[in-house]
C-alpha cells in the first residue's frame, strides 16, 4: 500500500509539471476501446416483441398526517429482461418489504409531494433464504480505493491488495440523486453498511467510516440499526425528476449495473403546473390493472448479457486494452477496473428494446440516462435502420431538466443526455394514423463522448431504443400543446461571492507508459495548471453556508464528463474553450440542473447556492470514473 500511494504521488507531481492547456489525453495517446462482448450476441435478441413496463408507484409502509414512511430493501431475484424465448436474468433492485410483488428492476417509483416529508428505511437485504450473505453478481476490483469491508475497522474505505474479484458481503448506501437534503440523509459513499447476515466473516467492517458519524448526527439516527439506515427527505424544492441508486465508495459501477435504481418524482408547490396542463395521469398507488398512462418515466440503460441470461461485465483490464499485467498492487494498473464500459444491448425500464402502444395525443416522458458511461442522443424516426444521421419525423419538446421546469419549452430535433441527466419532455403524436410506427433511436457514439466525427451507435443494436405503435384514441386530450405552455416563473441566482477553478484529469501508468488511463481525478487549478487530488486528500471545496459560488470546471482530458454536485441545483453560466471565448448554455440547459456535461478542452462554469451545512460530494457520473478517484468530498461551512 505505501508503494502504491508513492506511485500515485509521483503521477500527481509529474502531471502538475507537465500539464498544458490542450484537450489531449495526458500521458500518451487516447485509450483503446474494445467493443463490449457478452457471450450473447445482441443481434440475435428479437426487438420490439416485449411490452414496455411502466414502473408502478412504490406503496408506502405507513402514511400519517405529515409523513410518508417507506421500508425499502435491496434484494436479489430473477427477472425476464430479455425476450421470453431467452433465459431470465438475475438482478438486484429495490422493493417494499411490506408489499408482495414490489421488487422490480428498475424499482417502483416513489411519488413525493412538495413540503411533505418522505422517510425511508433503506435495508440491505442481499442475503439468501438461510440468512447468509450473497456475493456480488459482478467482479469488484479490490485494489481501488473502495469500501473494503475485509480491511476491518482500521483499513475500511481504503485500497485493498487482492487482485481477485471480491466475493464477500456486499455494502450499499442509497443516494436520492437530485434531492435537497441534509448530509446525514444524502447517502455519503463512506456511510455504507453490510446486510444483517448471519455469516459475516470475523474481522470484517460492517459499516463504513462515516456510518456512525451520520447516525449520531441525524435527528432520527436512533432508528438506524444493523443492516439499514433511515433517511428523511423534506421535499422543499421545486417539482422535478429525481432518481435513487446505490452510491458505495469504489463500487457504485458494479452495484448500479446489477440493477438497484428507481425514479423519485416530486410534485406540487409553486414550481409545478396545475393538473390538466401537462399530459397525465402517471402511476399511483392503487391503480387498476390496465390503466392507461400519459406520463411515463423511461430509464434507458445499456447492458451486455451471456447465453444463460446473466449480466456480463468485464472481469479484467485485459478487456479494455489487452494489458495482461502485472497488476496492482505490484504495479499501478488495477487488475479489474475498466476506464469505461459500453454495453451492447439497450434496456428500457428493465426490458430489451420494448414496444409501447400510444394514442394519437400528447405524452409526457421523464427520461433518465441510466448508463454507466454511454452518452445518448435521442431522435424520433420512422425507420430505425436508416443511415445516420437520421432526419427526425417528430420533434421532442423539452420542458424540464434535473432541477425542474425550464424558463420556456424548447423544441428539439434531438435530445442529448449524459449519464445521470434527466429530461422532462413532451412528444405530440396527435394526428398520426392508427398503425403508424415511430422509433426512438440513439445516435450517440459507442465510445466516450463526443467520439470521432460522424461516429454513431450501431444501427443494428445500440442505435435503437424502443418503438411506439399508434393505436386508437380512447379519450380527448385536454393537455396544453407544448408550444403554448407557460411554465412556472424562473428565478435566476444572484451574484457569486467566490469563483473556484477545478480540474478534471486522467493519468496513465508510471510503470507502463503505453497503458492509459489507470486513474481519473478531480482537483484544483492554479495558473492554468491542474493539481489532481485523491478522494483521501484534504477538502479543498468549502463554501460558506448560504453563499453563491461559481465553479469553473477545467477539463484537461480528451472526453466529456458529466459532473454532479450533491445538495444543490445549479445554473450553467457558460462554456469556454481554453483558447477561445465564452458561449452561453444551450437552450435546454437554462433551468436548474444537478449534472452538467463538461466538454474536453473547455472550462464549464456553473453557479450554485449552498444552503445546507455539512459534508457532501461532487463527482463524475461516468461510474467507472467515479469509482477510481474522480470524486471528491466537499464541506459546506455553517
Amino acid at each position: 500500500m505505501p508503494e502504491l500511494k508513492r506511485r500515485r504521488f509521483l503521477q500527481i507531481a509529474t502531471l502538475a509539471g507537465a500539464a498544458t492547456a490542450a484537450p489531449v489525453r495526458l500521458f500518451g495517446a487516447a485509450s483503446a476501446h474494445v467493443s463490449p462482448k457478452g457471450t450473447l450476441d445482441p443481434v440475435v435478441i428479437h426487438k420490439y416483441v416485449t411490452r414496455l413496463v411502466i414502473p408502478p408507484a412504490m406503496p408506502p409502509t405507513r402514511v400519517s398526517r405529515g409523513l410518508d414512511y417507506y421500508e425499502i430493501a435491496v434484494r436479489q431475484f430473477g427477472q425476464q429482461i430479455l425476450p421470453p424465448d431467452l433465459p431470465a436474468t438475475t438482478v438486484w433492485s429495490y422493493g417494499s418489504i411490506n408489499h408482495r410483488g414490489t421488487f422490480n428492476y428498475p424499482a417502483f417509483t416513489i411519488n413525493a409531494h412538495y413540503r411533505r416529508p418522505v422517510r425511508v428505511k433503506w435495508i440491505n437485504d442481499l442475503v439468501d433464504r438461510n440468512g447468509d450473505f450473497l456475493p456480488h453478481l459482478l467482479p469488484v476490483d479490490q485494489t481501488l480505493h473502495w469500501a473494503n469491508p475485509p480491511g476491518g475497522i482500521a483499513d475500511r474505505d481504503s485500497n485493498g491488495t487482492s487482485q481477485k474479484p471480491y466475493r464477500g458481503p456486499v455494502p450499499i448506501v442509497t443516494h436520492v440523486h437530485g434531492n435537497h437534503t441534509f448530509d446525514y440523509s444524502d447517502g455519503y459513499p463512506e456511510a455504507w453498511y453490510l446486510p444483517k447476515a448471519r455469516n459475516i466473516p470475523a474481522g470484517f467492517a460492517r459499516e463504513g467510516s462515516f456510518y456512525n458519524f451520520f447516525k449520531e448526527k441525524s435527528p432520527i439516527g436512533d432508528l438506524w440499526d444493523r443492516g439499514n439506515a433511515v433517511f428523511q427527505y423534506a421535499n422543499d424544492q421545486a417539482a422535478n425528476t429525481q432518481w435513487y441508486h446505490d452510491h458505495t465508495l469504489g463500487m457504485t459501477r458494479a452495484n448500479v449495473y446489477a440493477g438497484p435504481a428507481g425514479f423519485y418524482l416530486l410534485r406540487g408547490g409553486p414550481g409545478d403546473l396545475p393538473n390538466g396542463r401537462l399530459p397525465g395521469p402517471a402511476p399511483q398507488v392503487g391503480d387498476r390493472p390496465g390503466k392507461r398512462y400519459y406520463e411515463i418515466p423511461l430509464a434507458v440503460q445499456d447492458r451486455s448479457f451471456n447465453h444463460d441470461g446473466s449480466l456480463f461485465y468485464p472481469r479484467s483490464r485485459t478487456f479494455f486494452d489487452g494489458f495482461t499485467g502485472p497488476y496492482a498492487p505490484t504495479s499501478d494498473v488495477p487488475p479489474i477496473w475498466n476506464p469505461e464500459f459500453f454495453g451492447n444491448t439497450i434496456v428500457v425500464n428493465g426490458r430489451t428494446w420494448p414496444v409501447h402502444e400510444v394514442e394519437p395525443r400528447r405524452y409526457r416522458f421523464r427520461i433518465l440516462n441510466g448508463c454507466d458511461s454511454r452518452f445518448l442522443i435521442f431522435k424520433l424516426a420512422s425507420n430505425p435502420w436508416l443511415p445516420r444521421p437520421v432526419k427526425p419525423v417528430l420533434p421532442i419538446w423539452m420542458i424540464g431538466a434535473e432541477g425542474g421546469f425550464l424558463p420556456a419549452p424548447v423544441r428539439l430535433n434531438q435530445l442529448l443526455l449524459a449519464p445521470a441527466e434527466r429530461a422532462d419532455v413532451i412528444v405530440d403524436f396527435t394526428g398520426l394514423p392508427v398503425g403508424t410506427e415511430i422509433y426512438l433511436i440513439n445516435e450517440g457514439p459507442d465510445a466516450p463522448f463526443p467520439g470521432p466525427p460522424n461516429s454513431f451507435a450501431d444501427p443494428l443494436t445500440t442505435g435503437q431504443v424502443m418503438k411506439f405503435e399508434i393505436v386508437r384514441l380512447t379519450s380527448r386530450d385536454t393537455s396544453t400543446p407544448p408550444s403554448r405552455l407557460t411554465l412556472p416563473q424562473f428565478h435566476p441566482l444572484g451574484p457569486a461571492v467566490n469563483h473556484r477553478k477545478l480540474s478534471l484529469t486522467e493519468q496513465g501508468s508510471v510503470d507502463f507508459p503505453d497503458v492509459s488511463p489507470v486513474i481519473v481525478q478531480l482537483g484544483t487549478v492554479k495558473n492554468g495548471v491542474p493539481n489532481p487530488l485523491l478522494w483521501s486528500d484534504p477538502i479543498t471545496e468549502d463554501p460558506i453556508l448560504n453563499t453563491t459560488e461559481v465553479w469553473e470546471l477545467y477539463n484537461f482530458t480528451a472526453d466529456a464528463h458529466p459532473i454532479h454536485i450533491h445538495e444543490v441545483q445549479f445554473q450553467v453560466v457558460d462554456r469556454q474553450p481554453f483558447d477561445g471565448s465564452p458561449r452561453p448554455p444551450e437552450p435546454w440547459e437554462r433551468g436548474f440542473k444537478d449534472t452538467v456535461i463538461a466538454p474536453p478542452g473547455e472550462i464549464t462554469r456553473v453557479k450554485a447556492t449552498f444552503d445546507l451545512p455539512g459534508r457532501y460530494v461532487w463527482h463524475c457520473h461516468i461510474l467507472e470514473h467515479e469509482d477510481n478517484e474522480m470524486m471528491r468530498p466537499y464541506q459546506i461551512i455553517g
